[in-house]
Order: C-alpha cells, then structure tokens, then sequence
C-alpha cells in the first residue's frame, strides 16, 4: 500500500515541513506491473505474498477489480508491504519501502507455484522480494526442460546483479540510475557487453521523456519518448515494464514495443498516484498516434 504524501520540496534532514495533502494508493512494484498489463490487454496472474490485515485483504480486492487473476496469492500473518511516499511540486518522489509479506517470499512458495509460472508466455520479474528467492527462481527457469516463458526482469531497487542466474532473463529493464548499479567496479564501465555476456538477450534502458535504449547483440537503438506535463512519476516505471510484457507477448517488432511501453509512461507521469494513474490500451494508442 502507498501512503502518499505531497510536499512543496523535499525536507532535509532533521527538518520537519508540513505536507499539502496525504492519500493512500493501492501500490507495490508487482502489483503496479501487474494492473498495468491488465489495464493494456494481457491475461494476467499475480505471484505472491499480503499480510493478514486490513492493507492486504484491500489490495487482494483491488487486483480482482482491474482483472487480475490473484488464485497464487497467499496471505502470511505479518504487515502487508508499505511504500512512505513523498511527491513535490516538480512531480519527482522519494520512497522509502517497509518489505512486510513481500519479504517473506521465499523458495517454498516458488517450488509451490512453478509449474503455473512455468506456463505463462511472459514473466516479468523485479526485486522487492528477498534477492535470494528470486535468484532461486531464475535457477530454475534455467534449470527446466522444454518451453518456458519470455522473462523480463525490472531490477529495481536497483543493486549489484552478480549473483543473479542472468542466461534465464530475456530482457533486462533498468532505469538511467539502476543501469549504473548493475555491475561492480571497473567492469561497469563495460555494462552493456557484461549484460549481454551473461545471457541476456536485450537490455532495454528507460530514460523518462527522452524515451529508451535498445541494446542486444544484433542491434542497438534508441525510441524517443513522449514530452508530457508531468504531474508526478510513481508508477510510471511500472506502467512502462507492464505495457513491455504485454506488448512481449503481442508484438514482435521491438520499436514498436519500446515506442508503445513509452507512451504508457509518459501518461502515467502525468497523472497523479501509481494504479490511479495507469492507462488503457486505447489511451495509449491514442497519445502515440497523436504524437508519433
């Protein structure tokens, strides 16, 4: 749950200011990812944990109501996960998040569910769950035989990936500033061809109104994004990693994928909140071909 607070600049520290005005926001990276693709089109399920409280039963209810399929959910008797939230006048946030049910997914509940997550065309992945159970995860996508499904993982919060089984990840989707986290040392200043070395078949690189990178082996490109006015960025980097798993599963030229998870940001860093601010198929097609 996102417990928002807006504020005309950020304080320092030790400083107390007062807020403008306070909302609570059904949120959660997975759970933005996961009502952003519902909202564009996809047939989606959700993988995880809520607390047995009042935070979590409300948001259960709220990935039914936008359509998504919440049978692989379980509840644990802890807090449900929180993001502290605080968005200023430019529209830019800093968030602190408390893990709660989030932090208790763990290897038993991936072996539980893994031949459901083995059958989906699309994964996508990102790393508010303990780092271990998803690196357990990815070993055994790895590990299974026959056919598995397109795996995007969104690395953020962003952190070292040095341990992380990448030949199991299809697509890479880090921001500007996560991009720069992913490798250690001297070798980042190679990351692109470190990415790609370990298995990885694209890194896609998200740059907010500039657009984003395309990198692979075969090819590299930038798509340019969609000038908006923004109103405030939460979610808008999980509206973009939703509209790319869609699109994963639709569209199999990459331009066109990239261009399309592009202007599903821009709209969302227009609007105010996280889910609040995520479009439907017809809006985003409506803003790229408007502005295309």
């Amino acid at each position: 749950m996102d417990l928002v607070a807006r504020v005309n600049r950020f304080p320092r520290p030790g400083e107390t200011l007062k807020g403008t005005d306070f909302d609570r926001v059904p949120g959660g990276k997975g759970a933005n990812q996961a009502v952003a693709a519902s909202r564009l089109g996809g047939d989606v399920s959700f993988f995880g944990l809520v607390g047995q409280d009042g935070f979590g039963q409300e948001l259960l209810e709220n990935l039914n109501e936008n359509g998504v399929d919440t049978e692989s959910m379980q509840t644990r008797d802890c807090s449900t996960g929180l993001a502290m939230i605080q968005v200023d006048n430019s529209g830019e946030n800093q968030i602190v998040i408390i893990p709660g049910a989030n932090g208790k997914v763990d290897e038993e509940y991936v072996d539980s569910y893994i031949e459901a997550i083995l059958d989906t065309d699309v994964l996508l992945l990102q790393l508010e769950i303990p780092f271990k159970t998803t690196s357990y995860l990815l070993d055994r996508l790895n590990e299974a035989e026959g056919s598995s499904p397109v795996v995007i993982l969104d690395p953020a919060p962003a952190r070292e990936l040095s341990e992380l089984t990448l030949s199991a990840v299809d697509y890479l989707i880090p921001n500007r500033e996560e991009a720069e986290q992913l490798i250690a040392g001297e070798e980042r200043r190679n990351l692109e061809s470190e990415i790609l070395n370990r298995g990885v078949r694209g890194l896609v690189i998200t740059k907010g109104e500039e657009g984003s990178s395309f990198i692979s082996r075969e090819e590299r490109f930038e798509v340019p994004g969609f000038s908006v006015e923004v109103a405030d960025t939460t979610g808008a980097g999980d509206a973009f990693a939703g509209a790319f798993a869609v699109e994963q599963s639709r569209e199999n030229n990459m331009r066109r994928c990239l261009e399309f998870a592009n202007a599903t940001g821009a709209i969302a860093a227009s609007r105010d909140g996280a889910q609040p601010s995520l479009p439907r198929r017809n809006q985003v097609i409506n803003l790229s071909d408007k502005l295309s």
